[in-house]
This record gives structure tokens, C-alpha cells and sequence, in this order.
């Protein structure tokens, strides 16, 4: 839980100054620092930017009334605009999802461990 909250917190600060894939970069450097599983490293990577961009695509539906989201989605054809702020919640937790687990996989690579050896 602390690995999902940290991540949440990092990336809503990082996607203020930077672009959409910095979201990435604490998924990476939280999965590596806290070495959980891999299943364990991606399910809360996943879960804490499903939770952010989901959150707050929901917010931008709610404060436009829904004008953007329903665009978006007679744009893309997706039908509703819920689906819209879905798939934005998801494509979130896989990018953040896969950085935490690569940021896991790396620190327990015997290879990258023996270094100092």
C-alpha cells in the first residue's frame, strides 16, 4: 500500500512540471527501491495511476460537464465518455504498472546485484 501511495504521490507531482510518460519514472524508482514480487510491483503500480488519471480524468468530466470527454469520444468512436476516462485510467496503471515492475526485476537481477562483488 505504502509502494501505491508513494508512486500516486511522485507521479500527480512530476505530471504538473513534466510530460505524460514521467509517470513512469517513480513506478521505476519506487519498484527497485521497495523490491517487492513482480505481480506485487505491477498490481501497485497499476493501482496507483488507474486511481490518479482515472481520478482525475473523472474530475476534468465533472467540471466541463462532460463536454470534453463526450468529444473525445465521438472522436474515437468509444461510445460513451466513460469509456473514455476508463481507457485513460488503464493506459496509466500500464505504463506504471510495467515501470514498477521493471524497477523490481532490476534490483533482483543477480547480475546487477553482484557488482560490488
Amino acid at each position: 500500500m505504502i509502494l501505491a501511495l508513494a508512486i500516486l504521490v511522485l507521479a500527480f507531482l512530476l505530471n504538473l512540471l513534466l510530460p505524460w510518460w514521467s509517470i513512469a519514472i517513480p513506478g521505476l524508482i519506487f519498484g527497485y527501491v521497495f523490491n517487492k514480487k513482480g505481480r506485487a510491483s505491477f498490481g501497485w503500480g497499476f493501482l496507483a495511476l488507474f486511481l490518479l488519471w482515472g481520478g482525475q480524468a473523472f474530475y476534468i468530466h465533472i467540471a466541463n460537464d462532460g463536454v470534453l470527454s463526450s468529444r473525445i469520444a465521438e472522436m474515437l468512436n468509444a461510445g460513451s465518455p466513460f469509456a473514455v476516462i476508463l481507457v485513460t485510467a488503464v493506459v496509466g496503471g500500464l505504463v506504471s504498472g510495467l515501470a514498477a515492475l521493471t524497477g523490481s526485476l532490476a534490483n533482483s537481477s543477480p547480475r546487477l546485484s553482484s557488482r560490488g562483488k
